[in-house]
């Protein structure tokens, strides 16, 4: 007998593994696997001689093994665990060499029960806490008036109901995006998720509100507190409400939306503004601006009337018979300060020019002096001439020409 090649990695079609060997070789590998526990819906349980025959399927993936209890661990499932339920398994791999057959041999199995779902949920809850996923200053404001509002809830659900008629009630010409989804079961989370990356890629919509009626505790609480849907939430671009009708339990979806509404109904008051308030408003708005234009146009008129009584606008021409008054008297007394002036000034000339005229040479020579020259030179002493020279003399009217015949020194007197 030739020789079988020692790993997969070496056959080929000239030197092939028999099925048997193959078989084999897979079993002592899967055989190797430890006990592993998983978690699962039960979708099929059959006691058969003993030995409970089941399916065990998962929560969100179209994933599903065949499992198989021996009688020793078949007889204490008998009537804990139910067909639908969720449960938790540790379970060992067997493949059944004969038929190829892949099995989980369920070793324990017990449900999940409602205490320890709500304790995984807290601890995400403390898990995304530290992250920041809940912090106040992620949270973004919601629009005045959304021009298109995303709505994701159930198919033809009372929550999309009261959500559409009270928002149009508040206001008729609210405009909506309908996304019909499971709001309820293990696929819930992983729909909601995909209509929300849906809407929030949509620029036209401003507001997403993912809206659920009550109902019993797992069929709220816990597909709306789904990891992947939370974190899906925090990272939407447009604003999310969260409008679960629970109040005993919030999921925690509450926590991370942007707004919290307590019930579908309640959302639409975060929505939208009611519109028959905003006319009220607007009403007392225009009637507000009315009073107070009215009251600025009196007070102005007021004010004009005033202004029109005074003397100056009443009679402007007395104006100007006090300004012509005034003119006149200004005039008046710049007549009476110029003639003073002017008779000032006079008298001053006179006296300046009498004091000029007695000192001046003409005065001296009306008075019976004469003045003397010899070339051109004024004689002021005789000692300066001498017998026969020609001199000028000029006298208060007129001059003439004289000779001398003597001359006496003397001192000046």
């Amino acid at each position: 007998m030739a020789t079988l090649p020692g790993s997969s990695q070496e056959t080929s079609a000239e030197t092939p593994w028999p099925l048997s060997h193959f078989s084999g070789k897979l079993k002592a590998h899967i055989d190797r696997v430890a006990p592993t526990w998983v978690e699962g819906q039960l979708v099929e349980f059959n006691l058969r001689n003993g030995n409970a025959w089941m399916t065990l399927r998962d929560l969100e993936q179209e994933v599903s093994f065949s499992c198989v209890a021996w009688r020793h661990v078949a007889s204490g499932l008998d009537g804990v665990v139910q067909p639908g339920a969720r449960v938790v398994a540790q379970v060992k791999p067997n493949l059944y060499e004969k038929t190829g057959r892949l099995s989980l041999v369920t070793q324990q199995m017990r449900p999940v029960g409602l205490g320890d779902l709500l304790a995984r949920v807290e601890q995400l809850k403390r898990q995304l806490s530290a992250e920041g996923l809940f912090e106040p200053s992620r949270k973004k404001p919601l629009p005045l008036l959304p021009g298109r509002i995303g709505l994701i809830t159930g198919r033809d659900s009372d929550a999309k109901k009261d959500v559409l008629r009270n928002v149009h009630a508040r206001w008729a010409a609210a405009e909506f995006e309908v996304r019909e989804v499971a709001v309820q079961g293990t696929s819930a989370p992983t729909a909601v998720a995909e209509a929300l990356a849906d809407l929030d890629a949509m620029e036209t919509v401003d507001v997403i509100v993912i809206a659920r009626g009550g109902g019993a505790l797992e069929e709220v609480v816990l597909p709306f507190s789904d990891e992947r849907l939370i974190r899906a939430v925090s990272e939407a671009q447009t604003p999310v409400v969260s409008a679960i009708g629970h109040e005993a339990d919030r999921p925690l979806l509450d926590e991370v939306a942007d707004v919290r509404a307590s019930t579908p109904t309640g959302s639409a008051k975060l929505l939208v503004p009611d519109e028959a308030h905003e006319r009220e408003n607007i009403t007392g708005a225009r009637s507000r601006m009315s009073q107070g234009v009215q009251r600025l146009i009196a007070r102005e008129t007021e004010w004009l009337e005033a202004v029109r009584s005074r003397p100056v606008l009443a009679r402007p021409e007395d104006m100007i018979t006090v300004r012509r008054e005034d003119l006149v008297s200004l005039r008046r007394r710049a007549l009476v300060s110029m003639e003073a002036a002017v008779a000032r000034a006079r008298d001053w000339v006179t006296h300046t020019r009498a004091r000029v005229t007695g000192l001046s040479p003409q005065s001296t020579l009306d008075r019976g002096y004469a003045v003397v020259q010899s070339q051109r030179q004024i004689i002021r002493d005789a000692a300066e001439l001498a017998p026969g020279t020609e001199v000028q003399v000029m006298v208060a009217a007129g001059e003439f020409t004289a000779d001398v015949t003597d001359v006496k020194s003397g001192e000046t007197r």
